[in-house]
């Protein structure tokens, strides 16, 4: 049932990448039996269209890679801003499409190396074709979690995700960029995010690294940004640079 929705909503892929889940492999059972089954032409055109599984070994989640470690992240946020809340199943599955479409606006890289465009690859732009965007809508406290009012409960967790998963993600890029290669410094031309509160769901700040200002060492620890507002100067420890494209396929 899994597969079945997936390719209703995006389409048949010609490869997934899974765990050994039942559903998954019941899945691949089924479409090997179909081509095996059936005779010209049917056979020949599954034979060419066919989908074909990557099964991880089971009991194995972490040679899933950067997928799997996706899927915890999320899925330790969710338990956390959800708690002991009673929804319905119409607000379970709004929620999650809402989740969904923030782990789906993430910028990945740089669209282009031009120091003039302050676009970004995201996974939205795989599903959709450009990025994923979200009602703009008041920002949201404890205190308007009232059950009484279960749009405003729903917007209240949507958002509480977002403030959880929006960090851990930012703090992931400036952790994977800066800290733990000597030589991944900024400089001119490349593409940050900037690290800001109380930024509404699916808004990412993005911008072009302009100038730099050295301290009295000779280290850079101050740049000025060029954004889509204007230009703004932020220290290092507030911006978060994006990997280029060489960097994602090494």
């Amino acid at each position: 049932m899994t597969l079945r929705r997936f390719i209703a909503r995006r389409g048949k892929p010609l490869e997934i990448f899974c765990d050994n889940g039942r559903n998954f492999v019941a899945a691949a059972k089924e479409i090997g039996d179909f081509i095996k089954q059936n005779t010209e032409p049917i056979s020949n055109f599954a034979s060419q269209q066919g989908i074909k599984f990557n099964f991880i070994p089971a009991y194995a989640p972490h040679f899933g890679g950067i997928w799997e470690a996706g899927v915890k992240s999320a899925k330790y946020h969710i338990k956390r801003v959800i708690g002991n809340s009673n929804l319905t199943f119409e607000e379970i599955i709004t929620l999650f499409a809402q989740v969904e479409a923030i782990l789906n606006s993430r910028p990945l890289c740089p669209l282009s190396s031009s120091p003039n465009d302050l676009l970004s690859l995201s996974p939205g732009h795989f599903i959709i074709g450009r990025p994923l965007n979200a009602l703009p809508l008041p920002a949201l406290g404890e205190k308007d979690n009232n059950n009484r009012n279960r749009y405003k409960r729903l917007e209240t967790i949507r958002q509480h995700f977002w403030q959880r998963w929006q960090k851990e993600y930012l703090s992931e890029l400036q952790q994977r960029t800066k800290w733990r290669k000597d030589n991944a410094k900024l400089n001119v031309g490349d593409m940050v995010l900037l690290a800001e509160d109380n930024t509404p769901p699916l808004s990412w700040r993005l911008g072009r690294v302009l100038r730099l200002f050295p301290g009295p060492d000779g280290a850079a620890r101050v740049a000025e940004v060029k954004t889509q507002r204007g230009c703004v100067r932020r220290p290092f420890t507030r911006l978060c640079p994006l990997p280029t494209a060489d960097e994602l396929q090494a």
